[in-house]
């Protein structure tokens, strides 16, 4: 199972689009953020920073593009560095954690992740963070690790997060916790119904 299944956001995706938009509408797009990150708490972003920040990014978005890695993660550490307080760094830094995990790399994924957690200011970022990372925590086999970050959630993820609930039950062979888990997720309206309702059959029919 794919950490990344239900999320439209494959590396080659990300590449495809910045060459046909360049750096328009970044945080709306290139990780598919949409409305959650405000224009408004963009626009402060920008405004706190500047340009400079920007032009980080989009060099860094240009070395992912090239498959240049060496370079995207030079500039991914001086986001973090030099632009912390920023919307910049934490886009970097889930860039990074898709790119190394693409690489097999799932503790330096992790890592990525675990730090947007602990910096991010917008609580989607933060939210898209968590989840991320108690998808890699699952995928890895830590059911426990994984089942300590299903705290805190915004109602705008509640179904996502029950969706991955799902998956650790159904991991932990607690199929009727599964099911549940995955109706709550529907009813929720999580990402791609199709495929919860696909993990739902999988689970077999309840016994009687």
């Amino acid at each position: 199972m794919s950490v990344y299944e239900t999320e439209e956001e494959q590396v080659e995706s990300i590449k495809k689009w910045w060459k046909e938009n360049g750096t328009s509408a970044i945080a709306g797009l290139v990780i598919g953020l949409g409305g959650i990150f405000g224009w408004q708490t963009w626009n402060q972003q920008i405004d706190a920073k500047g340009e400079q920040g920007s032009v980080a990014f989009e060099q860094m978005m240009q070395a992912v593009v090239a498959d240049d890695l060496a370079s995207s993660s030079k500039q991914a550490e001086l986001l973090r560095i030099e632009y912390e307080s920023t919307a910049y760094a934490d886009f970097a830094a889930l860039v990074q954690a898709k790119l190394k995990l693409e690489q097999g790399d799932s503790a330096a994924a992790r890592a990525q992740l675990d730090w947007v957690m602990k910096h991010a200011e917008d609580p989607g970022i933060e939210q898209i963070a968590r989840l991320r990372l108690a998808r890699i925590l699952l995928s890895d086999g830590d059911h426990t690790t994984a089942t300590s970050l299903l705290t805190n959630i915004k109602p705008a993820f509640a179904g996502e997060f029950a969706e991955l609930r799902g998956d650790i039950a159904a991991a932990s062979n607690d199929f009727d916790s599964a099911r549940k888990a995955y109706q709550e997720a529907i009813e929720l309206e999580a990402g791609n119904r199709m495929i919860i309702e696909m993990k739902m059959d999988d689970l077999g029919s309840p016994k009687s």
